[in-house]
């Protein structure tokens, strides 16, 4: 059962914006979602203590961290949040492993709950610890520092863009690290993205702003059917970004692609060298490849049919998404034409025609 974790009450005000937003999140992962502009790294700063808030109040599993009443500011060195943000600097001067000693070092003994080396293991540093932090690629440094961030034992754990600086064969690896923490380390995270499909791939509720102000505060799936994630989002081509486990098969190995495991489906993905089987990896099918068909197609070229059933279909803003059960939920978009033709309604069996060259793979194979 979720614990109410975090609550605020935040105005704050800059020439030509002002940021107005009140929310109660829960333990877990919660997305703040938002175009450019929106007021989400603002806000977070505001929850960091980084930023100091204009009225309204900040607290922690009830206790207060920021109060304009009380005349009370924690500041954020004592609130025990870690805070990782795109481009968040490790100290040049240290090794891999002395930058993720240094906070758990300041950390109080009776306060440390998570050790280094668990996180050297879970971020897969143990290669890396004696290197000079300066000699780092951007999917390195953003692991070492997600490691320093937790080293302290954080009550929450605040995520600005973490995948802004990354390149796309470490995106899924990313994404399965922050899995990880919430998963095994039990530290809630407050992530904020400009991506609807990244924040859809980790959090369970979703907080939308726009010019400032709250606009929806949700479950992930909800906030995502809204009318005003299709309009912030509009741009945007959505991705349904997933885990699979690499299974044998040797004759998709001829023609240069993999298999993997995705639910109850099996997927094939073009062929990243160096990946073994058994080993998980994260794709990405963008909804708009994914074409519908009521009858079993044959004859074709692509290399993906999958069966599933419809589970739900939903309108955001002009478009049309089909949310599909695989073991897994998949989502297809498609255009009212299509909908009308296919009749489509809950519970309904329905084939998916994917090409292998259209899955992206957000994995290094490292």
């Amino acid at each position: 059962m979720a614990e109410e974790l975090l609550e605020f009450n935040i105005t704050k005000k800059y020439s030509g914006f002002n940021l107005s937003c009140e929310a109660l999140f829960y333990s877990g992962v919660t997305g703040i979602f938002g175009p450019s502009g929106s007021g989400k790294t603002t806000l977070l700063n505001c929850i960091s203590g980084f930023d100091i808030p204009d009225k309204g109040f900040v607290s922690l599993s009830g206790v207060p961290m920021y109060s304009y009443k009380e005349g009370l500011n924690i500041p954020p060195e004592k609130r025990n949040f870690g805070y990782v943000a795109q481009d968040t600097p490790l100290f040049p001067h240290l090794s891999v492993l002395d930058n993720i000693l240094f906070g758990y070092k300041l950390t109080d003994s009776g306060s440390r709950r998570i050790d280094p080396k668990n996180l050297i293991d879970l971020f897969n540093l143990a290669s890396l610890t004696s290197r000079s932090s300066k000699n780092l690629s951007g999917g390195e440094r953003q692991r070492v520092a997600l490691a320093r961030a937790l080293a302290t034992s954080p009550r929450l754990l605040l995520l600005d863009e973490p995948f802004s600086s990354i390149d796309v064969g470490m995106r899924g690896v990313t994404i399965r690290y922050l899995k990880s923490v919430w998963r095994e380390l039990r530290t809630p995270m407050v992530l904020v993205s400009h991506s609807i499909s990244e924040v859809l791939s980790l959090a369970e509720d979703v907080l939308i702003l726009r010019d400032g102000k709250k606009v929806l505060h949700a479950s992930a799936t909800n906030a995502f059917a809204h009318p005003s994630a299709g309009r912030i989002s509009q741009l945007q081509s959505f991705e349904n970004i997933i885990d699979g486990k690499i299974v044998e098969d040797d004759r998709m190995e001829k023609i240069g692609l993999s298999q993997i495991q995705a639910g109850s489906a099996r997927i094939l993905v073009p062929k990243l060298p160096g990946v073994v089987v058994g080993k998980t990896i994260t794709i990405s099918i963008r909804a708009r490849d994914i074409i519908l068909a009521l009858d079993n197609p044959t004859r074709i070229s692509a290399q993906n049919i999958i069966s599933g059933l419809v589970q739900e279909v939903n309108y955001v803003g002009c478009r049309i998404f089909v949310y599909i059960d695989i073991g897994i939920r998949l989502t297809a978009e498609i255009t009212q034409n299509g909908l009308e033709e296919l009749e489509l309604k809950q519970g309904m069996k329905i084939f998916m025609i994917i090409k292998s060259s259209s899955i992206l793979i957000l994995d290094s194979g490292d």
